[in-house]
């Protein structure tokens, strides 16, 4: 795997691309002069976590041949105060699934992501404590 990136401005403005040619933008905080032009690192992680655990959720929901309609996913990342460099500490994740699903399959898809297969969360976890929840909406 191999990620290039290339600065956009004479700031923190930075474009990184993939092998295949996707692109995301980040930037700095505007406390040490970042212009907002894109996501924070540590906001980006948050992300990762968050859509890695999607795709699995996504993925085994579908193998357990369940009508999935719609995922939303809220997390809430804590970070040491005053420390450099600023770790998470706690992060929570609240799963909300759409659809006819079974309860039980769906908080099963959740925790099986969680516990076994969301490659984000084994690195996260060894410094930040996740809790997760998960939510059923029927569609």
């Amino acid at each position: 795997m191999t990620i290039k990136l290339e600065r956009l401005d004479d700031a923190f403005h930075l474009r990184a691309t993939n092998e295949q040619g996707n692109s995301v933008e980040t930037d700095a905080s505007p406390a040490i002069g970042g212009g907002g032009r894109g996501m924070r690192p540590m906001e980006m992680l948050l992300s990762s976590l968050g859509a890695c655990s999607s795709i699995d959720v996504i993925d085994i929901l579908r193998k357990m041949r369940q009508p999935l309609q719609d995922i939303k996913v809220t997390l809430n990342g804590e970070r040491e105060k005053d420390k450099t460099p600023s770790l998470f500490t706690d992060i929570h994740i609240v799963f909300d699934l759409y659809g006819d699903l079974d309860v039980d399959k769906a908080k099963r898809a959740v925790d099986m992501s969680m516990e076994k297969y969301c490659s984000v969360a084994k690195i996260v976890e060894k410094t930040a404590k996740i809790t997760w929840e998960a939510n059923v909406v029927a569609g």
